[in-house]
């Protein structure tokens, strides 16, 4: 390789001054062009050929000059292999790259692309001239997260296709309508309705909007509705039970436990026939729906009993005097095993998808977790600062628990009950009344008391806020979901219950989209 600070060979002409030729060099007015000036800046020979490099090539090799001279008229766009036509025979696909391309780099005045002049837009060049100095600053402007290019000229390249932005989805601020046809059936049952009048001509077709409940109490430890598999609404309303078939429309009085006694509790077996109801005197009935009779009644509690939860043929009741009693209707026994840990109400029974795991939570600030065979909590969580009565299990991961606390507490805290670990908690701002997973979406749904009586749709994992929904004017204590996993019943102290469309259903969602954990054995729901 040759020396560059080899001297010239003497077989080459001299060197020119910069005066006697017509350089394509343009060096700024504040560098002297006199080869004295050169030599006093850097009295080396390298420095001389590297100017003088256009007229003066080596022999032996050719010498690159390393200044950035900022003249758009001279660069040289073969370099790029860029052209201000699109070359003949080149595809579609790689004549759009190379406009993006050249518009990326050289702006978009030279990637053949001006937008037509408007007589405000010829106004406003004529008083502000463009600026030969292209290098220059300008204020930062707000560009989508979609763009193709990295300087922002994608909007006026041509042929550059942008992907549409998919929308956030939206949900209903207010409670959905539904048509009820038989109105008077439902006033001989007790049920008054809010009623948006639709057709008076015929007198039997109402809107509703908001259905009443009267005597709806407001116990922040009672659970006094669900929503069967068979698309059946049970409601506690004092001591009577009434059940409303989404279906039909149809409103039926199942029971009336008389003036001694009220409905604490209720709770639909999955396969939707028959319903658990709870009473205050710590007793629990056992009704077949289909046929509005009762099958048996089992004793075993003390005190009133605030929650159900059922597992096939087996049914657990939490009660006020601390304790858990498992039950198999199945059996002769009021009950089989008895569950104690708790040291005050419970008022939160869930049991896993899976049928494995029960998780319990009391007015002791525990949260506790039993399988199918212990009689003392297999995991403890004591981080709560409050009543738990919040309790769901994710139906898309294995293990997957979320809690949530009383007024003094206000956060919703998820668990992995798989590895015994706590996984993260949010703080709501508000009492945690009641919790539901959706079963399309890794989503969920909260309830809250006090102080702001709202309703909140959550996105999982983040624990970002999708909506929250408001109506209700006292602690929304009571939650349930359709079947079909859309629409949620909310029950308050206001003595309503309101219908809402919160969740998609499983068609509209994206079958590329995988929520859940297929490595531990279940169902992927899209």
């Amino acid at each position: 390789m040759d020396d560059p600070a080899a001297p010239l060979s003497n077989n080459q002409p001299a060197p020119r001054t910069p005066s006697s030729s017509s350089s394509q060099l343009n060096p700024p007015p504040a560098v002297p062009r006199t080869p004295q000036a050169l030599q006093s800046l850097a009295p080396s020979r390298h420095i001389d050929r590297m100017i003088n490099s256009n007229h003066h090539q080596s022999p032996s090799r050719t010498i690159y000059s390393d200044r950035f001279i900022p003249s758009r008229s001279g660069s040289n766009f073969a370099l790029f292999d860029i052209s201000n036509t699109p070359a003949e025979g080149r595809d579609d696909s790689s004549s759009a790259y190379a406009t993006l391309l050249r518009a990326a780099l050289f702006g978009p005045d030279a990637a053949g692309v001006v937008p037509p002049a408007t007589p405000e837009k010829r106004n406003l060049i004529q008083m502000n001239p463009p600026s030969p100095n292209i290098f220059r600053f300008k204020t930062e402007t707000r560009r989508s997260m979609h763009s193709l290019s990295p300087f922002g000229f994608d909007d006026v390249v041509t042929g550059v296709h942008h992907s549409p932005v998919k929308a956030p989805r939206k949900v209903p601020r207010s409670p959905y309508k539904v048509n009820f046809i038989n109105f008077w059936s439902f006033w001989r049952f007790g049920f008054g309705w809010c009623l948006n009048f639709v057709n008076w001509v015929y007198g039997v077709l109402f809107l509703v909007q908001v259905l009443d409940a009267p005597a709806l109490q407001d116990d922040f430890y009672l659970n006094l509705v669900d929503w069967s598999s068979h698309n059946v609404l049970a409601v506690g309303l004092g001591n009577c039970v009434y059940l409303w078939n989404a279906c039909s429309s149809k409103v039926t009085k199942l029971c009336d436990l008389g003036i001694d006694d009220s409905v604490c509790s209720v709770g639909w077996a999955q396969r939707g026939t028959h319903l658990a109801v709870g009473t205050s005197n710590g007793k629990v009935q056992i009704w077949d729906a289909s046929r509005c009779r009762r099958i048996r009644t089992m004793e075993g509690h003390r005190l009133r009993i605030g929650a159900l939860a059922w597992s096939s043929s087996m049914l657990s009741s939490g009660s006020r005097d601390k304790s858990i009693l498992q039950r198999d209707i199945r059996a002769q026994e009021d009950f089989v095993s008895k569950l104690s840990g708790h040291k005050s109400e419970v008022c939160g029974l869930k049991w896993s998808y899976d049928n494995r795991e029960l998780a319990s939570g009391g007015n002791d600030n525990r949260l506790f977790v039993w399988n199918q065979h212990s009689t003392q909590p297999v995991l403890k969580y004591c981080e709560h600062t409050a009543a738990v009565k919040a309790i769901a299990w994710s139906p898309h991961l294995h293990g997957l628990l979320a809690s949530g606390g009383g007024t003094a507490d206000r956060c919703i805290r998820f668990w992995n009950t798989t590895t015994n670990s706590h996984l993260s908690c949010m703080d709501t701002g508000s009492q945690v009344c009641n919790l539901v997973w959706s079963k399309n979406v890794n989503e969920l749904v909260s309830t809250h008391g006090y102080s702001q009586n709202q309703i909140i749709v959550w996105r999982y994992p983040t624990m970002s806020k999708l909506a929250t929904l408001t109506g209700h004017t006292y602690r929304v204590l009571y939650l349930a979901i359709s079947p079909d996993g859309q629409t949620i019943v909310t029950g308050a102290g206001d003595e309503t219950l309101r219908f809402w469309n919160v969740f998609p259903s499983p068609k509209s969602q994206n079958t590329e989209s995988e929520i859940g954990a297929s490595s531990l054995g279940r169902t992927v729901i899209r």
